[in-house]
């Protein structure tokens, strides 16, 4: 092995790439901030108590997120701890955003499932957990909002068992039920206790007291003894973490917490060193495999433009797969061949940057000026490799969007190109309607509200929303377009990303008939879901 070789391999170890994921609400952005204080990147969180109250957290760059205390966006955060590497995506948790989660989730090594102690598992959980399933990336389990009234911790661990099909296999385990949190146990070192002292607002890192479990510390802390007996019943149940039982996703290590107060962080933080898998090789669309050490290889998941006013640039974000990224060299778009020069490669820390020079497998590194990439592309640096594509979904919201103000079609035109470039929304297109009244396609409505507000207030091109009666799209070819475009309840668009027409249907009545009508014009379901 040359020390070229030997470098990335090294280095690889150290990295650790994980994203967070979770139903809205259940504090996810808030837990990404509190991993950031904790590694000692900022000196003081973004998070007071409530929504209303917080102000920006590190990973909400967008002014819609700041204003509205939710996260619509992906964001990356990198940072070091010990000795390791961390690059940490934080996800959008609501539902209208799961294209860009799916996105993400395509380039980590392993993902950190938020539940609310109160709510359990969630329905976007449920269905993120099973990406992270299929994809192979394991997942380490936390449980937040513990300093507030919730559910038993072992109904919690029996829920996760029957409803996801895997072991809960606790790390750390609570003293105090839900609502009454007076510190954790570590069932590796289960003779001691770990007490917390808030801070105001959680702003600073909670203090910590490891105390040695005494008879006096029993009196004292009302929900000890019950704890000692949950932990002899787990040990008990052989609910104990297995290494590659986690890896090989049979089970998850839990942990307890408190995100918004800082309880419980640090344990995590030092579990996705100890315990989350560092990058190994990655497999392309044809089944081979790219070893780490070998030439640069990169996935683009992820395209974001305006990122910062003062630059208005265009930024693709992309995992480094194998070998070792150096600014400045020349690479290959796979798909086109077209060389690709890295001038301009950043780190990022949410919406902060800093130049990058070298980058090794696991890292993000963010390209300026990407005018050319698109999500799911790959960049080479020598032989033409190809990693499996990025999911499309099939939109269930239509709306035609239209310039509001004349004397800004230019910009109009341009900020759709570039929200449909980043997957904002799928952009729709026909004869039968202008470039200036395309339609827009999502999963859910609120892209809707965030492509407008970008439209405005990043492009300088106001629009106006007007919903469409669809709420049905299913691939479909020429003829369809020929056969479909005077058919009640139907209308078939072409899609400005691949030029794929997609047929738009009222309700699944009007899709079973026209399929009868005219079988073979249409994809069956799955392949639209997921195309």
């Amino acid at each position: 092995m040359s020390n070229s070789d030997a470098s990335v391999m090294n280095e690889a170890a150290r990295r650790r790439t994980f994203a967070v994921i979770s139903h809205p609400d259940a504090g996810k952005s808030t837990l990404t901030e509190a991993l950031a204080l904790h590694a000692h990147v900022i000196s003081e969180a973004g998070a007071v108590h409530g929504k209303r109250g917080r102000r920006g957290v590190a990973s909400d760059w967008m002014a819609m997120e700041r204003e509205r205390g939710i996260s619509v966006t992906s964001a990356v955060l990198q940072f070091e701890y010990r000795d390791c590497v961390l690059n940490l995506l934080d996800t959008p948790g609501h539902a209208d955003f799961s294209e860009d989660t799916y996105r993400v989730l395509a380039a980590v090594d392993c993902a950190v499932m938020l539940l609310d102690a109160a709510k359990g598992l969630e329905p976007q959980t449920l269905k993120l957990f099973g990406v992270c399933r299929t994809r192979g990336i394991p997942v380490i389990t936390f449980v937040n909002k513990w300093d507030r009234p919730g559910r038993e911790a072992l109904e919690l661990l029996d829920e996760i068992e029957h409803r996801l099909g895997i072991r809960a296999t606790p790390v750390m385990w609570p003293v105090g039920v839900a609502g009454h949190f007076e510190g954790l146990m570590d069932r590796r070192d289960p003779g001691f206790v770990t007490r917390y002292s808030r801070t105001a607002g959680g702003a600073t890192r909670a203090g910590e007291q490891r105390l040695p479990i005494t008879r006096s510390l029993e009196q004292e802390m009302t929900g000890l003894l019950s704890s000692i007996e949950e932990v002899e019943l787990l040990q008990q149940l052989s609910l104990d973490h297995e290494q590659e039982a986690f890896l090989a996703g049979f089970s998850t290590p839990v942990f307890f917490g408190a995100a918004v107060s800082n309880i419980g962080v640090r344990s995590l933080l030092e579990a996705l060193i100890d315990l989350a898998p560092a990058p190994v090789g990655r497999f392309t669309e044809d089944g081979g495999e790219v070893p780490l050490d070998d030439e640069f290889t990169g996935l683009v998941f992820k395209v974001q433009a305006n990122m910062d006013p003062a630059h208005r640039d265009k930024i693709a974000f992309v995992r480094v797969c194998s070998g070792i990224f150096e600014r400045g060299m020349m690479l290959a778009h796979a798909g086109t061949g077209r060389p690709f020069t890295t001038k301009y490669a950043h780190s990022m820390l949410g919406r902060e940057r800093t130049s990058v020079d070298r980058a090794f497998p696991g890292d993000i590194v963010g390209l300026v000026n990407a005018a050319s990439l698109h999500p799911g592309d790959t960049l080479t640096e020598g032989k033409a490799v190809r990693f499996p594509p990025m999911p499309v979904f099939a939109p269930e919201h239509f709306a035609v969007v239209r310039g509001t103000d004349p004397s800004k079609s230019k910009q109009f035109r341009k900020g759709v190109a570039q929200l449909e470039a980043e997957g904002v929304v799928q952009v729709l297109m026909s004869d039968r309607r202008s470039g200036q009244a395309p339609v827009f396609g999502a999963v859910g409505p609120m892209q809707f509200e965030v492509a407008t507000h970008r439209l405005q207030h990043e492009f300088g091109a106001p629009a106006s929303i007007e919903m469409l009666p669809y709420t049905l799209a299913r691939r479909t070819n020429r003829a369809g377009l020929e056969l479909l475009g005077s058919t009640h309840g139907v209308e078939v668009l072409q899609r400005m990303r691949d030029g794929a027409f997609l047929a738009l249907f009222s309700d699944r009545h009007r899709l079973a008939f026209v399929a009868r009508q005219h079988p073979g014009l249409m994809l069956d379901l799955l392949a639209a879901q997921q195309e």
